[in-house]
C-alpha cells in the first residue's frame, strides 16, 4: 500500500512540477541565471520531500511550490520592467578580453580561470586570445566572443585593407555587443553617455524609422558596426 502511495505521489509531482515550470515561462529551461536556479533548486527538493514522506499532505508541498512560482512570475515582471533591478538580481556581462588582451583584473573577480576561458574559445573556433577582438562573460555564464577581423587576400594596398579611423574608434568605445539604448520605452542615459551621444541624436535615427516617440520602442540596441536595431511594441 505504501508503495502504491509513493508511486501515485511520483506521478503527480510529475506532472505538477513540468506544469509549474511551464508556468513560468521557456526562460526557465534555457540558461539559468542565479534567481532561476535557487527557484528550480527548491521547487525540485520540496517534490522529493513529498515522495518520500508518504504520510506528509500533499498540501504541504503543493502550498510552497504554488508560492515559489508566484513569487518567481511577480519578480520576472518587475525585472521586465526595470534594468536596474535586473542588473542588480541577474548582473553584468563581464569583458575578459579586448583587442587581444586579458582583462586579469575582471577574471580574478569574476574566479573565471584560464583553461575555462580557452575551452569557451575553442568551442568559438578560435585557438589563440590575440585573434579575439572582444569577448564577454555574460549574466548567465555564456561566454560571447567577436573574433577580429581578417584582411583580404589578395594583392590590396594599404589604404584598402586599413580600418578607417571612425572604425576603430568605434571598436574602442563599444563596451558591450549590442548596447542598448532603450528598453521598454526607457532611454539608457548611461550608455548613450558611453557613445557620446545624446537623446536628440537618438530621437533624430528613430524618426527616419518613421518613430515620433521613445514609448513606441520596445527595445533598441546598437552594435559595434554602428548599426541600429530597432523593435516596436505593436510588432
Amino acid at each position: 500500500m505504501e508503495l502504491a502511495t509513493i508511486l501515485l505521489r511520483t506521478a503527480f509531482m510529475y506532472v505538477f512540477v513540468f506544469f509549474m515550470l511551464r508556468l513560468m515561462g521557456k526562460r526557465e529551461i534555457g540558461k539559468l541565471s542565479v534567481f532561476d536556479m535557487v527557484i528550480s533548486i527548491m521547487i525540485a527538493e520540496i517534490a522529493v520531500i513529498s515522495i518520500e514522506s508518504p504520510d506528509r499532505s500533499l498540501w504541504a508541498t503543493v502550498g510552497p511550490i504554488v508560492l515559489l512560482v508566484i513569487i518567481q512570475l511577480l519578480l520576472a515582471y518587475i525585472l521586465l520592467k526595470s534594468h536596474r533591478i535586473r542588473t542588480w538580481f541577474d548582473g553584468k556581462p563581464s569583458v575578459l578580453i579586448r583587442s587581444g588582451r586579458l582583462n586579469v583584473g575582471e577574471m580574478k573577480k569574476q574566479r573565471y580561470n584560464l583553461d575555462d576561458l580557452m575551452t569557451q574559445l575553442r568551442e568559438n573556433k578560435l585557438d589563440s586570445v590575440a585573434d579575439v577582438e572582444l569577448a564577454v562573460l555574460e549574466s548567465d555564464g555564456k561566454l560571447s566572443v567577436l573574433p577580429k577581423d581578417k584582411p583580404a587576400s589578395g594583392s590590396l594596398n594599404a589604404s584598402e585593407t586599413r580600418p578607417s579611423e571612425e572604425d576603430a574608434l568605434s571598436k574602442i568605445r563599444f563596451e558591450l555587443l549590442p548596447i542598448t539604448l532603450i528598453m521598454d520605452g526607457k532611454v539608457m542615459d548611461e550608455n548613450l553617455e558611453k557613445l557620446d551621444k545624446t537623446r536628440f541624436w537618438l530621437k533624430k535615427e528613430l524618426r527616419a524609422k518613421g518613430i515620433r516617440s521613445f514609448d513606441e520602442v520596445f527595445l533598441c540596441s546598437i552594435d559595434h558596426n554602428g548599426k541600429l536595431f530597432v523593435g516596436r511594441k505593436s510588432d
